[in-house]
């Protein structure tokens, strides 16, 4: 059990990505709380995380109301007496080429994925602080990699990337350690373009060395488990590629 008693926040939790996180870290052990915007989802998802973890939960909110955010670290804080783990996954976009992409997108990547990571950050520093915990932001092969029609998604990726990396200099005396999960996952997302762009999953997958996308809880969630715990203690300031071989960072 590397997370008992912890107390995470896991932003998008839902499903996707952020719900094998969720199921991923209860099944160690943690208080999981989830923050999405979809009711339903979000209802699901706290039943199947109670299962394991009865005092685990779903917030609904919209993370584009950012003068809200501090206020959802607070009531959790209150709730739990502590906060040891902040999960910002969630992430909208919209795929442009970028001669063609106008600033409403660039503002919905932006106000759904850079802005709430920055505020929810500043909002949980105090109580990370205070339990020397863990922030797992997120990153992606479209930044790294320069994916075409990924302009506004990739900017704010890489404008994650920048802030973990100074925070990580910052907060690492504070004994808070900040990474950063580039994932390649079998998401709904991603089962929704396979069927839409076939050709174009089919060429993606070709190129994965480990032949396949990766499991939402199995591959990308025991990866968040390990940094939310103990384990990776002196780890900090790092983008972890868990793609199954696609990116090899130099």
């Amino acid at each position: 059990m590397k997370l008992q008693d912890k107390v995470a926040i896991i932003t998008g939790g839902a499903g996707g990505i952020g719900g094998g996180m969720a199921k991923a870290m209860v099944k160690e052990g943690a208080i999981v709380v989830i923050v999405d915007v979809n009711e339903q989802l979000g209802k699901e998802m706290e039943k199947q995380l109670q299962e394991f973890s009865p005092e685990s939960m779903f917030i609904q909110a919209d993370l584009t109301d950012h003068a809200n955010l501090k206020n959802i670290v607070e009531e959790i804080v209150k709730k739990y007496g502590r906060l040891n783990v902040l999960v910002n996954n969630a992430h909208a976009s919209r795929q442009t080429m970028f001669a063609e992409t106008p600033k409403e997108e660039l503002d919905l990547s932006f106000n759904t994925g850079f802005y709430p990571t920055w505020y929810l950050m500043q909002a949980a520093y105090p109580y990370l602080k205070e339990s020397k915990g863990n922030v797992i932001n997120f990153a992606s092969g479209a930044g790294i990699n320069g994916h075409e029609t990924q302009a506004a998604y990739a900017a704010a990726k890489e404008a994650i990337r920048g802030i973990s990396r100074v925070t990580a200099n910052e907060w690492g005396r504070d004994g808070i350690n900040v990474n950063i999960i580039s994932p390649v996952a079998d998401s709904p997302g991603v089962r929704a373009w396979a069927e839409a762009q076939p050709e174009y999953y089919q060429a993606v997958l070709s190129k994965i060395p480990l032949g396949r996308f990766g499991h939402v809880e199995e591959d990308i969630g025991r990866v968040a488990v390990f940094l939310a715990s103990e384990d990776s203690k002196y780890i900090t300031g790092q983008t972890i590629m868990v793609d199954g071989g696609t990116t090899q960072l130099r």
